[in-house]
């Protein structure tokens, strides 16, 4: 069920990457580990995916949006498992599984093709 037009998704990845590499500081767990690593290079990841998207909002539109939307999901589920994986859930958590989820949720409610583009494959 892909809802969410790949326009609206180009806003929020313009929004959301930045919040991700200033969250660290704008939330106050900016120690210079992984807790603060970990979103700062997905949120750069991010700028870099959307930049290269074959979206709306894409500036050079060489990323196929299916593989944006992997990159998205893979990168959410990192983001939600990291305080875990490199060990600072007893630090911040909440954080990176929310906005984690958020992101995987995200990719999966997304359309695949922008408007315009040849219609979506029912199931696709």
């Amino acid at each position: 069920m892909r809802f969410v037009s790949t326009r609206v998704h180009g806003v929020l990845d313009w929004i959301l990457a930045p919040l991700l590499i200033a969250l660290p500081w704008l939330a106050g767990f900016a120690q210079g580990g992984a807790e603060t690593w970990v979103p700062v290079l997905l949120g750069v990841v991010g700028l870099i995916v959307t930049f290269f998207t074959d979206h709306e909002l894409g500036v050079v539109r060489k990323i196929p949006m299916v593989g944006h939307l992997w990159v998205d999901g893979l990168g959410g589920l990192l983001l939600a498992a990291s305080p875990w994986l490199f060990g600072f859930s007893e630090q911040v958590w909440l954080p990176h599984v929310a906005l984690g989820l958020s992101e995987f949720v995200a990719a999966l409610v997304t359309r695949t093709t922008p408007a315009g583009a040849a219609r979506e494959q029912v199931g696709a």
